[in-house]
């Protein structure tokens, strides 16, 4: 009889269990409802803004992105382009005006799907990240520190970068291209197969590493520099300069050219290398990168480490900076571009979003 009891115990206490987990479960189901309009309507708002916001600001300054890729990956034994302007001058004789914007509209089908990634993806990383740090300092006030926006910046362009890299790649290429150029991609889709068809799968892929690695500092640097100055500037006041909490689009063109500066100098030997390293297998490359064609040099390296070690034994250290003044007379208008269109975009997207409900 005792043993019955106790099987019998056990039985209506499995059976209370089971009961149990259902109404949770239950409780739970009922819980979860689906992506409000308005939820809905915010992502897309977000994603639109950061879209337009990549497309203006990359069209804002194709040519300057032209030459920098051209200097980043020209043969230092036949040089064409030998600075800013005579290289901008010599691409206006040589191709004439079209010349100036070869490669943008691969650029913008890249960017435009970046850049609403990436700044979608940092505002949820930056809430997300806020929620974390509260629920730990037990602080429900606490905002976001310049590293905690280093961090959910970083998050943002490694995501945008690794979703968009394939187009990024056969966009160098589409770039170096000329008319001289014994094979030619006739567009991003055609580039994407051929590299596909000819150098496999992985070739798309080719300098991701040095990429990942670059825009960890890049991007989390443009999103933290930009938001934390932006905030300074609102909280102190310094000289005067700001007289109310919301800032003008001239005071934010501004930190967004801070951020710029700040984030492209300390990446920008990456940024070299995997422009180089997207060059190797592509057997017309050497013709390309010398211009004339009149000297071959192999384009082989076994990896990044590889590809910094030669570049600096044959061209020297200054080599892992070529470009970098075109570069950097384009990032600074691009990325203060790039920020405010998002946020004006964002304002006309909210007052549309208003008076449609």
């Amino acid at each position: 009889m005792a043993s019955e009891d106790v099987v019998g115990k056990r039985s209506e206490s499995a059976v209370t269990t089971i009961v149990n987990l259902a109404e949770e479960a239950k409780i739970a189901r009922e819980g979860v409802k689906a992506p409000s309009r308005h939820a809905l309507l915010s992502i897309c708002k977000s994603l639109a803004a950061g879209g337009i916001a990549g497309g203006v600001s990359r069209t804002a300054v194709a040519p300057l992105e032209r030459l920098k890729i051209l200097l980043q990956v020209q043969n230092p034994h036949s040089i064409k382009y030998n600075g800013t302007v005579q290289g901008l001058k010599y691409i206006w004789r040589t191709e004439g005006f079209t010349g100036l914007f070869k490669g943008n509209g691969s650029n913008c089908a890249r960017i435009v799907p970046n850049s609403a990634v990436k700044f979608f993806s940092y505002e949820q990383a930056s809430r997300q990240i806020l929620w974390f740090y509260q629920k730990q300092t037990g602080r429900g006030d606490a905002e976001l520190t310049p590293v905690l926006r280093l961090g959910a910046g970083a998050c943002a362009g490694i995501i945008a970068m690794s979703a968009t890299y394939p187009m990024d790649m056969v966009r160098g290429r589409l770039t170096v291209q000329t008319e001289k150029s014994p094979t030619q991609y006739r567009g991003i889709f055609h580039a994407l197969r051929t590299v596909f068809m000819e150098e496999g799968p992985r070739a798309l892929y080719k300098g991701w590493l040095p990429s990942v690695i670059g825009v960890i500092p890049y991007v989390g640097l443009n999103f933290a520099v930009y938001e934390s100055l932006k905030d300074w500037l609102v909280k102190s006041r310094p000289l005067g300069l700001i007289q109310e909490s919301e800032l003008s689009v001239t005071t934010k063109l501004a930190c967004g050219a801070v951020a710029g500066t700040v984030g492209q100098t300390v990446a920008y030997p990456l940024d070299v290398i995997r422009r180089r390293m997207q060059m190797v297998g592509w057997k017309d490359a050497a013709s390309v990168v010398t211009g004339d064609g009149k000297r071959r040099v192999p384009l082989e390296y076994s990896g990044m480490v590889d590809a910094f070690r030669k570049t600096v034994r044959h061209e020297g250290f200054g080599a892992l900076y070529k470009g970098l003044v075109p570069n950097s007379v384009k990032v600074v208008p691009s990325i203060a571009i790039a920020f405010v269109t998002y946020e004006v975009a964002k304002d006309i997207l909210r007052v549309e979003m208003k008076i449609s409900d």
